[in-house]
């Protein structure tokens, strides 16, 4: 064995938590020669979309492409991302935890501290640097939002080609319109700053026709391609087509007590949860919808919602129809998530910054659907996006690969993480995971290949995981999950018995706590954790 695999070996059986594991080449575990065609991959991000929001998790959102990925390919039910958006983008990039990236809060510098100066470091390595040492086509058509100025975005970062969002959120039909306090909207097309045209543009269809574009480009048989697909949807500005606004108008008057019992139900008959998991109460904050006043504006918010991700399903469907066309679909790895759970903010109706009259979803209105829909897109859990609660940090992932996964349309109980995805890439693509790139000592990555998964259905899982955000905090071990909110008391859940996280244990086993908190503190001093 390498130099380069025993240094790794050794880091990973050395390092505090959770250590630092390095992929195996699935070529090798393939039985593979170094002739064999290798894998193309997409990777398809969706933003601030809810556990059980998509059909295939229990939805009667109509997601019929991201159903047929599951249905030909195999469902995580135990996937966790890192909460919020910057924190998952970058431990998705990098294969790291947020803070050894360099962005352990947003965007913006904070605490003075390296592990929070809001854009990639030059001590990790994002996929797209490992994919194109690898001989892989690096493409990207999306949200960014790892790095808001130059020299860190996209193309800066190894990849060919980019369009999109470099930001965070910005108006679907018009970015110079509607700007939220504190939300940048730079876009850019490769290396170089992007202004939409004022007619006929809508972020998420011109995010796929780029993809679109940039496949037809860069598909071929002798090179495969890497393409990271981060749809803006349905992150609010709630903004959707008028034809797909109707197709769920009045579907939402039953309110979102009544949707979340009907999705509780329809995930225990589906498998998605354990019947043994209660539906959680409302959240405190939430309204009773039979208190809301005008019941219509808020169905007309969650029929806009779901309306935004049934365009991003039919935008996905011609990504991947044009893999198919390219004669590519049995020989390319498709991974499918969401980057944190619902998103409740401001407050149990959600804003409103729109002159009277005008319609749910056009231009000049610029509106989010509050916490009291975001309590239901996060069936059957507590809380939401930003904390790490299970609401906050359970994703629905799907994977498909045709030439790989044969036992399809089935449910994974499996623990995985984001940190996953860069050592997923690794192993699928015979890549060299690099000690030092551009004269720069890399962090070891933190993830594991979910290619075992793929192939048999299980793996040696992580013995802990870790997150931290703006004072939120969660350690996982087996079944154990001790969770913080906003730095309040430590609570002790048994996700196998209880993962809606009802039954408080910290009291009954205070062995189990003390000994969970001092991993989760060593952890914490490890990456870089801001401890006040």
């Amino acid at each position: 064995m390498n130099k380069k695999i025993n240094r790794r070996q050794f880091i990973s059986r050395t390092a505090t938590g959770i250590g630092a594991i390095t992929a195996g080449s699935v070529f090798s575990s393939l039985s593979c020669t170094k002739t064999t065609k290798r894998p193309n991959i997409l990777l398809v991000m969706v933003d601030d979309m809810g556990y059980s929001d998509l059909g295939c998790f229990g939805s009667e959102i109509d997601t019929p492409n991201v159903n047929n990925l599951a249905n030909n390919g195999i469902r995580f039910t135990r996937f966790y991302n890192a909460s919020r958006c910057c924190p998952t983008r970058a431990s998705l990039m990098t294969g790291l935890y947020p803070h050894e990236a360099g962005i352990g809060d947003m965007v913006g510098s904070k605490y003075n501290m390296p592990s929070y100066q809001g854009y990639l470091n030059d001590e990790s390595v994002t996929i797209a640097e490992v994919m194109k040492s690898a001989g892989y086509t690096t493409l990207m058509s999306g949200k960014w939002h790892v790095g808001e100025h130059k020299p860190h975005w996209p193309c800066d970062r190894g990849f060919d080609r980019y369009f999109g969002l470099i930001s965070g959120a910005a108006n679907y039909w018009d970015i110079t319109k509607g700007k939220a306090p504190n939300v940048n909207r730079q876009m850019a097309l490769n290396n170089d700053p992007w202004t939409p045209p004022k007619e006929g543009f809508y972020m998420t269809d011109a995010i796929t026709d780029h993809a679109v574009e940039f496949l037809n480009e860069n598909i071929s048989d002798t090179k495969p391609f890497f393409m990271y697909l981060a749809f803006t949807a349905p992150h609010w500005p709630l903004h959707a087509w008028p034809q797909d606004i109707a197709k769920y108008k009045g579907k939402y008057m039953m309110g979102w007590d009544e949707l979340r019992r009907i999705r509780y139900k329809r995930m225990v008959e589906m498998g998605i949860i354990d019947e043994k998991w209660d539906l959680s109460p409302r959240d405190p904050q939430a309204m009773a919808w039979e208190e809301v006043k005008d019941k219509e504006l808020m169905d007309s918010k969650m029929a806009t919602y779901a309306a935004m991700l049934d365009r991003m399903d039919q935008n996905l469907g011609r990504v991947l129809n044009t893999i198919k066309e390219k004669g590519q679909e049995e020989n390319t790895l498709i991974m499918f998530l969401s980057d944190n759970g619902a998103c409740h903010e401001s407050g149990p109706l959600g804003f409103d910054r729109r002159d009277n009259g005008l319609p749910v979803g056009g231009v000049d209105s610029y509106m989010s659907y509050g916490l009291s829909w975001s309590n239901a897109g996060n069936t059957p859990f507590r809380m939401h996006k930003h904390w790490v609660h299970e609401g906050g940090i359970s994703t629905p992932f799907i994977a498909k690969w045709p030439a790989v996964i044969k036992n399809t349309g089935g449910l994974n109980t499996e623990t995985g993480h984001i940190v996953d995805v860069m050592a997923t890439c690794v192993d699928v693509a015979g890549a060299d995971y690099p000690e030092i790139y551009n004269g720069k000592s890399i962090k070891p990555m933190r993830g594991k290949s979910l290619v075992p998964v793929f192939k048999a259905g299980e793996r040696n899982g992580h013995e802990y995981l870790f997150w931290e955000h703006e004072g939120n905090k969660a350690v996982r071990h087996g079944n154990w999950k001790l969770v913080s909110k906003d730095n309040d008391e430590w609570e002790l859940y048994d996700l196998e018995l209880d993962r809606s996280e009802l039954n408080n244990l910290a009291k009954s086993k205070p062995d189990q706590v003390e000994q969970l908190i001092a991993k989760w503190t060593e952890w914490a001093k490890e990456v870089g954790v801001y401890l006040g």
